[in-house]
């Protein structure tokens, strides 16, 4: 009989995106997943939402005011004790986590506990809670093939499998990419992330709305806004003539991408994957105020590989953007070059050797744990019995 695999996530969509591409992938090879999350995971959907899911005390010990700090650790330490608990009784095969605190007093105590380990890093730089975990956990998955703040020593146990996208975007890749030609439509995709979307709605549709008649005829704009801001880019793109397309979130992403000629966006590690799985020309802005400023190393590296172009948010200004876009809409073959080294460096299959490299480190059998029941000494051979949806509150609220 395989264990069962626990997948460690919490926090922001970009830890709980490539955990749900695992978990998808997982479960289709018929393996038993659980979650062990923070208290955000009520809300997960898909099929994170189907697992077997458990709450456990997390804190951030490394930021804050000294109290914070302490509170955090104490947290953590909490969590480390009910996660070695409650994997006493899963005897998972292996337990993979995707970054945050959250995922931390898990991973810890599985290696205490000696079960095989896995952590996935989405950014270039590798986050806070991977460097407290990567010189302890068995196998390091990376998104980037350069990854700074990744210790020399843990180079040997890491491997480059790419950041999961969702399968729509893997479909995406195969319409290809055709610069815009001359009189035709321009369609400019703008995704603002979930943080830093404020300047992205006051700073493009002023750039395109001084753009010559012409030109803003032709232009066709799907923009991300925050609620507060869709009043106020409706009205100027409305008043330049340019037809846009406005939401506060947009569940056909990966259409729009399709149809893309160039993206406008901050540079998450969710949209920097997406972008190289559908071969996509991008300006990436970095959120200035991302932890340890990971947006730049991310846009950095999409930048040097030649699949688009980084612009600091000093120099993003409404006439350098507009000179910016203007020179590349002149310029078609340096769009399809973009695009086919964005193409280049996107990996559709990188939920499958995520996979692979747990199924590797799940295949490395322990014995089963003696613990205790019903007053006596017994081997506990299979995890207890779950509901899909049941959802266990082991104690403690994590925190962000």
């Amino acid at each position: 009989m395989k264990r069962p695999i626990v997948i460690a996530a919490g926090g922001t969509g970009g830890h709980i995106f490539p955990a749900e591409a695992l978990a998808v992938e997982l479960l289709a090879r018929g393996r038993t997943l659980a979650l062990v999350t923070d208290r955000r995971g009520a809300a997960f959907s898909g099929a994170l939402a189907q697992l077997p899911s458990y709450t456990i005390a997390a804190g951030t010990p490394s930021r804050g005011s000294v109290l914070t700090r302490v509170r955090g650790a104490t947290l953590t330490a909490l969590g480390v004790w009910q996660a070695h608990r409650l994997l006493g009784h899963l005897q998972p095969g292996a337990v993979v986590g995707f970054g945050g605190y959250p995922s931390v007093p898990t991973l810890l105590a599985a290696v205490w506990g000696g079960i095989p380990t896995v952590i996935h890093e989405q950014n270039a730089l590798l986050g806070r809670a991977n460097r407290i975990l990567a010189p302890r956990v068995g196998s390091i998955a990376l998104s980037f093939a350069s990854t700074s703040r990744l210790r020399a020593a843990d180079f040997g146990k890491a491997e480059i499998v790419g950041n999961p996208v969702r399968a729509e975007m893997r479909r995406a890749r195969d319409a290809g990419y055709l610069p815009p030609a001359d009189d035709r439509p321009v369609n400019i995709l703008v995704l603002g992330g979930s943080q830093g979307a404020a300047s992205l709605s006051r700073i493009i549709p002023q750039a395109l709305a001084s753009m010559g008649q012409t030109l803003r005829q032709r232009l066709r704009v799907s923009q991300q806004c925050r609620p507060e801001d869709l009043d106020g880019v409706h009205d100027r793109y409305r008043d330049a003539g340019i037809h846009a397309e406005l939401g506060t979130f947009f569940d056909d992403v990966p259409r729009r991408m399709t149809t893309a000629h160039l993206v406008i966006a901050r540079a998450g590690a969710s949209t920097v994957a997406e972008l190289g799985v559908a071969g996509r020309p991008a300006i990436l802005v970095p959120y200035p105020h991302a932890s340890d400023n990971h947006q730049t190393e991310n846009a950095r590296a999409f930048a040097e590989a030649g699949a688009g172009w980084m612009l600091p948010e000093a120099e993003f200004t409404p006439p350098f953007l507009r000179t910016m876009i203007e020179r590349l809409l002149a310029a078609p073959q340096e769009l399809q070059d973009a695009a086919a080294q964005a193409r280049a460096q996107g990996r559709p299959d990188a939920a499958r050797a995520l996979a692979d490299l747990v199924d590797r480190a799940s295949a490395v059998q322990r014995p089963l744990r003696l613990i205790r029941k019903d007053g006596a000494a017994a081997i506990n051979r299979e995890p207890p019995p779950l509901s899909r949806r049941r959802r266990t509150d082991i104690g403690g609220e994590a925190a962000e």
